[in-house]
């Protein structure tokens, strides 16, 4: 690795302060506010989840992988972008009491838009739609020349994120609607619809496309040419996909085995069915 490249870049570039107060103030606020609270219980388990997310968000956000991933590497990018999408995204869901996400989100005006928008195939479209199209070479060369629509574009990733992830972890007990059979379905087709960007990166590749890299290719790592740091980058969106999605497969399946097994030798009232003034009549002889 080339460590030269960073010496043109001032320390406050190479190490955000601005990220790092962002969020340094919202750690306090979710430790005052949240944590010891005597409104909401939060576990501590929780807390790892929030802290996790708050230091792997200033990582790709404000540590000298921002700046290899906006000039110098198409594959470092793709670590940011999936980073928050499937790391800091669902981490951060999980790290909410229910009373706080129900207060703040369930029982507030935001209600409506998360029903509609947070349906599973609503979500799931507009979520893999959207990372597709943010990814599509001709656009991703236009969004990354202009720092306001590259901002905008992933404020709208994270938005989509956020509505994915929060119909597969279902974060309150009123709203758990969807069966588990559901929710394992809806990652399998998560899986499946991202699935042509991460194939056009890793094979159908045979030249650059991301414009953006092309010059710099080899910067970063000599041996590492603008194809190859393409075809890395779908990897590495396959990979973390596919990791975050398998853990919480196998979260959703415990889940599950666990509450059938809490199930068995019960009564289930809702399918006892009474069955009064049956007259059988029989064939005459």
């Amino acid at each position: 690795m080339n460590w030269n490249i960073f010496s043109g870049f001032t320390w406050y570039e190479m190490w955000s302060p601005i990220t790092f107060m962002v969020v340094a103030l919202a750690s306090v606020i979710y430790a005052k506010k949240i944590m010891h609270s005597s409104n909401y219980k939060v576990t501590k388990k929780q807390m790892a989840y929030y802290y996790t997310a708050a230091v792997l968000f200033y990582i790709v956000k404000g540590s000298p992988l921002k700046i290899a991933a906006d000039y110098f590497s198409f594959s470092a990018h793709v670590i940011e972008v999936m980073t928050v999408l499937f790391i800091v995204l669902p981490l951060f869901i999980l790290s909410m009491p229910p009373q706080w996400i129900r207060q703040y989100f369930w029982n507030h005006r935001l209600k409506f838009t998360i029903k509609l928008l947070g349906h599973p195939w609503m979500a799931a479209l507009l979520f893999n739609g959207a990372l597709t199209v943010y990814f599509a070479p001709p656009l991703f060369n236009v969004i990354q020349q202009s720092v306001i629509l590259s901002i905008i574009s992933q404020i709208f990733l994270i938005f989509t994120g956020f509505l994915m992830w929060w119909t597969i972890i279902m974060p309150l007990p009123e709203i758990s609607k969807f069966s588990y059979f559901t929710r394992v379905a809806y990652i399998f087709l998560n899986s499946v619809l991202l699935m042509p960007i991460g194939i056009f990166l890793l094979i159908g590749i045979t030249e650059a496309h991301y414009t953006l890299y092309t010059a710099v290719a080899g910067e970063l790592f000599p041996s590492l040419s603008a194809v190859y740091d393409q075809q890395l980058g779908g990897g590495i969106l396959k990979v973390i996909q596919l990791t975050s999605y398998g853990i919480a497969l196998f979260c959703l399946i415990g889940n599950w085995s666990k509450k059938e097994d809490e199930r068995e030798g019960q009564i289930d009232d809702e399918n006892i069915r009474v069955v009064q003034g049956v007259v059988i009549h029989l064939p005459k002889k």
